[in-house]
């Protein structure tokens, strides 16, 4: 397809809004840092976790981690793929997680959005079930364990 003068504006706003996150403030994204990368463990001691690894394996580590009161999991992937087929599994269980290359973090939307903070990434958010309260924290169910193989 060409793109002829009148087609170039509407494209440049698309692109205007897109880099400017759709007219907002800004204030959110600059308070997150550049994502983090690296070893679970690393990621580990950039939150300051002592990680309780329940799956170490060569296409997937997960561990459990504490933030006060609250636990999360964090799991680390060999492969884009992986990663991306465990999340889509996993968000249908609910849940929040923050997205970072090759890794995940899961737990209450407070939890994430706090180490966002410190490990930047992207929020995405599983489905939702019904109007109930889910009492069960990310790798205590079914749901969120042995997505490795």
């Amino acid at each position: 397809m060409k793109l002829t003068r009148p087609m170039l504006a509407p494209a440049a706003a698309v692109a205007v809004l897109a880099l400017t996150g759709c007219g907002s403030d800004g204030r959110d994204e600059a308070a997150v840092p550049e994502t983090a990368a690296g070893s679970l463990e690393h990621l580990a001691a950039e939150v300051k976790c002592d990680p309780d690894m329940q799956t170490d394996a060569d296409t997937i580590r997960q561990a459990i981690c504490r933030e006060g009161a609250e636990k999360y999991v964090l799991v680390t992937f060999a492969t884009d793929r992986g990663q991306r087929e465990w999340i889509d599994t996993a968000k249908d269980y609910g849940g929040h997680y923050l997205v970072g290359r090759k890794w995940v973090a899961v737990g209450h939307q407070d939890v994430m959005a706090g180490l966002r903070g410190r490990l930047g990434g992207t929020l995405e958010q599983g489905a939702r079930h019904g109007g109930g309260t889910h009492s069960a924290g990310p790798g205590e169910h079914d749901g969120h364990r042995g997505h490795g193989g």
